[in-house]
């Protein structure tokens, strides 16, 4: 199998929005059935290719024939993800972390997440190629990537640290839902 990386560009938009919508709960384990996923719109996942970033794993027959998306990453700056409550939450709570000598911000660090691999490709480094290869696009800019995760989602919050270097900040609880903060210093 060959797979190949890249930043999504708009004509990846359309195929972006449907795997939102179609896989948006997948990553959920059955003891979290209370909660939803987030989907992005076409529209949204437009604004996001421009200011911010979408790596995408595909699978490719060769180098220039690509077969599928299996997987992408989100991260984008604050200021497009805080008209969002849990967001604007979050941004908040960051005033009060400091992570090494930094105190995180929204001008030093950018909203990271969601994640998605296909069913299919889980457990085959996809994951970890992913957000390896956001993290160095990311670091240009800015040197956090800040994310939250339901407590509930068990297999989100086993992935993100285990396979990444995330770590837990701080835990907080926002319309009666209880989250992880995780930070990764780029």
């Amino acid at each position: 199998m060959n797979i190949k990386y890249r930043l999504a560009n708009e004509a990846d938009a359309n195929a972006i929005a449907q795997l939102e919508k179609q896989y948006m709960n997948d990553e959920l384990s059955s003891s979290a059935e209370v909660m939803s996923g987030q989907c992005f719109s076409k529209t949204q996942i437009s604004e996001l290719i421009k200011k911010g970033w979408i790596m995408l794993a595909e699978t490719t027959e060769n180098e220039n024939v690509v077969t599928a998306i299996i997987g992408y990453v989100i991260a984008g700056p604050w200021s497009w993800f805080q008209a969002w409550g849990i967001y604007a939450h979050v941004l908040r709570k960051m005033n009060d972390i400091e992570v090494g000598f930094s105190r995180l911000s929204s001008n030093n660090s950018c909203q990271y997440g969601p994640i998605w691999i296909h069913p299919n490709y889980r457990g085959q480094g996809i994951f970890e190629q992913l957000v390896q290869q956001l993290k160095r696009k990311v670091s240009a800019k800015y040197s956090f990537m800040v994310t939250f995760i339901a407590e509930e989602n068990a297999l989100s919050f086993a992935a993100h640290t285990k396979k990444s270097p995330m770590e837990v900040v701080d835990y907080f609880s926002f319309q009666q839902r209880d989250y992880y903060l995780l930070v990764m210093k780029n």
